[in-house]
């Protein structure tokens, strides 16, 4: 690349966010030694909004809620690259700017996290399944796409909203008795350095003793639309970044992410929409499976093609007739 001005890597200042721009900037010097690259922290409306309940039917939160600000220092110039969490990047982007790459998808599962204390008193063991929360069981999550599955499997299950970041999600697990588990994205902690023993053991960063945690099934709980992918936003006609993203992105996990997010343009929603889809990607063909909740009653359908697009687009029209 003959510009050797810094390419600047927008992101949140989250601990995942931070991650995640950290794999993105070390792939990017390992691609192009010879380039500057730096990482911008920019808050975003959501970051601000730490107390607001993104589900909340009774508020209108805007779209865009963790992108927004990114996107806005994208087209100033004041960014290069904004890297996001996937599934927090709406379907429709703002006039001059593309997904400019996606590198390799990481674990889709969700993870299950409980006391070990409730595994004795309630009947829970390490390998357990949604089927097997005792009955009457509270479940924090504040993700309608997770509470609707829940809901269909486990109608008994109390559902009550949780907010703050991993360490503080398992601290409320761990010190609120009135809680018994909660649903994180396998790869969030997997990306923060959390592990799962044998015996279903949780370690990591600030864990309370005795957190248990087990991966749900992609049957037992399908994932949100382009969850465990980081999505890279740049701008259009931008050459130089052009060349970057065509070393960082993986073609299979960019088809199969485009799949799940032309499911979900259907909608007209976002990240709270209560749907779940999962694309996988073998030579030419694409098969994904879609479930709605946005009507009374699950909607659910799957198929494969050839075309990411048109077959995101196939499905929504099939749970929405």
């Amino acid at each position: 690349m003959s510009d050797q001005s810094p390419v600047i890597i927008g992101t949140r200042g989250s601990a995942l966010a931070l991650v995640q721009a950290n794999m993105i900037l070390a792939q990017c010097r390992a691609a192009f030694p010879e380039q500057t690259f730096e990482i911008q922290i920019i808050k975003t409306t959501g970051d601000k909004l730490k107390t607001a309940s993104l589900a909340n039917p009774d508020k209108s939160l805007p779209k865009g809620l963790f992108t927004k600000e990114l996107e806005v220092a994208l087209l100033d110039g004041r960014a290069d690259l904004a890297v996001h969490s996937l599934k927090d990047l709406p379907t429709e982007l703002p006039d001059g700017l593309l997904l400019g790459a996606t590198p390799p998808r990481e674990d889709v599962r969700d993870v299950l996290i409980y006391r070990s204390e409730s595994s004795a008193i309630g009947g829970l063991k390490p390998a357990i399944q949604i089927g097997e929360l005792p009955e009457g069981a509270t479940i924090a999550s504040s993700s309608t796409r997770r509470q609707s599955q829940l809901r269909e499997q486990r109608p008994d299950l109390k559902l009550v909203e949780i907010r703050g970041n991993v360490p503080t999600r398992l601290r409320k697990i761990s010190e609120q008795a009135e809680l018994h588990g909660t649903l994180l994205a396998a790869a969030g902690l997997k990306r923060l350095g959390y592990t799962i023993d044998e015996d279903g053991t949780l370690n990591g960063k600030e864990v309370p003793d005795g957190l248990l945690a087990v991966c749900l099934s992609e049957q037992e709980m399908l994932p949100a639309v382009g969850q465990a992918a980081i999505g890279i936003e740049t701008r259009k006609d931008d050459e130089r970044i052009g060349t970057i993203c065509e070393k960082l992105n993986h073609e299979d996990t960019l088809q199969a992410v485009t799949a799940e997010r032309a499911f979900l343009r259907a909608f007209g929603g976002g990240c709270a929409t209560p749907v779940a889809a999962h694309a996988r990607v073998d030579g030419t063909v694409i098969s994904m499976e879609v479930v709605s909740y946005v009507s009374d009653g699950p909607r659910r359908a799957s198929g494969s093609g050839d075309s990411a697009e048109e077959l995101g687009k196939q499905l929504a029209a099939e749970v929405l007739s």
